[in-house]
């Protein structure tokens, strides 16, 4: 059955805002250190970093994947835990009344909400981070203190050394994401080797891919200049696919009423973004992505300038020029400038 949640009100946000800033400052000293997401001081990158350092040190990962965890969050379990770190009426009661919001069908009717939490509500994901932090956080450092995790909100890498262990160790995280009323995705959740130029075993798994990031071997050079094979993150596929997609929605090329720098004043912004996060770990693999701005700015330059219009081989030497005059004026151009200039 097919249903929407009720979007919060204005009101219901601004209450929802105001418990967060007195909820999480209580929680935020019992969180574990490797959890990520939506915590103030941590972000997705920090979690990447250090899951790329510790693929180098352990040879196993299990990717886990809980399957519609926001929908599956059980409400005595959550509530229990936040009355477990407040004891202020007026949060207790507005927190369970948010919890218990109706979801509502497609022809308008309202039904009762006995799991999950609303989408939308800005104190959605402390609480999701509560309900993982006693789900598995905090019985992973009790249960299995020697074996390391990153989480970011329900994404979670766990590292382990031994075939084996892994096997055991999503064996034992299933059993105990099933106690909290949830659910690992049988198809998604997967054990991974972490294959290098050293770690030569024969396994048909050999990537896994973690915020925005695909993590597998590639050809590295060392400080030597000689090449070797390390398991290493890059921007994945899905997140490629979806800059792509977002470069093609911008359709520069009915742009022709603006000037070159201002189009590169609107888009800048974005591009930053992207080249800060996906670029921080084997940068050149944004430069075929990016790129596909550079054709855009080839048709636009075609259809601003009727002379032209005619040759794609002049426009592109017209874009070319102006990288090579103002490197700057892009800030893609840092990354794709010299693939435009072979």
């Amino acid at each position: 059955m097919h249903y929407e949640t009720t979007v919060p009100t204005v009101a219901d946000r601004v209450a929802q805002m105001v418990a967060k800033m007195v909820l999480e400052p209580e929680l935020e000293p019992h969180f574990h250190p490797d959890s990520y997401g939506y915590r103030p001081n941590k972000s997705a990158i920090d979690a990447v970093g250090v899951t790329r350092q510790r693929c180098w040190k352990f040879d196993w990962v299990v990717d886990l994947d809980i399957r519609s965890f926001f929908d599956s969050m059980d409400h005595t379990l959550l509530l229990r835990a936040v009355y477990k770190h407040t004891d202020c009426k007026w949060m207790r009661l507005y927190i369970e009344r948010w919890l218990k919001a109706p979801a509502q069908l497609e022809d308008g009717t309202l039904i009762p909400r006995v799991r999950g939490t609303p989408q939308g509500g800005v104190i959605s994901p402390l609480l999701a981070n509560l309900f993982l932090h006693y789900g598995f956080d905090r019985w992973m450092r009790q249960s299995h203190p020697d074996v390391p995790f990153e989480r970011y909100a329900d994404d979670v890498v766990v590292h382990c050394r031994t075939q084996a262990e892994a096997q055991q160790m999503m064996k034992a995280i299933g059993q105990r994401l099933t106690e909290c009323g949830l659910e690992l995705h049988p198809e998604k959740t997967k054990i991974v080797y972490c294959k290098d130029g050293q770690r030569r075993q024969d396994y048909p798994m050999v990537k896994f891919d973690f915020l925005g990031y695909s993590f597998q071997p590639r050809q590295a050079k060392s400080h030597r200049g000689n090449l070797f094979l390390n398991f290493s993150p890059a921007v994945s596929a899905k997140a490629a696919k979806s800059i792509r997609s977002t470069i093609r929605s911008w359709k520069i090329h009915r742009w022709t009423q603006l000037s070159m720098e201002e189009i590169a004043a609107s888009f800048n912004p974005v591009l930053r973004g992207w080249i800060n996060y996906y670029g921080s770990y084997y940068r050149s693999m944004l430069a075929p992505i990016l790129g596909q701005l550079d054709y855009a700015l080839i048709r636009w330059t075609r259809r601003k300038y009727k002379r032209l219009n005619g040759s794609p081989t002049k426009a592109r030497t017209w874009i070319k020029r102006i990288a090579q005059q103002d490197p700057g004026l892009f800030a893609h151009w840092a990354i794709t400038r010299p693939a435009m200039a072979e």
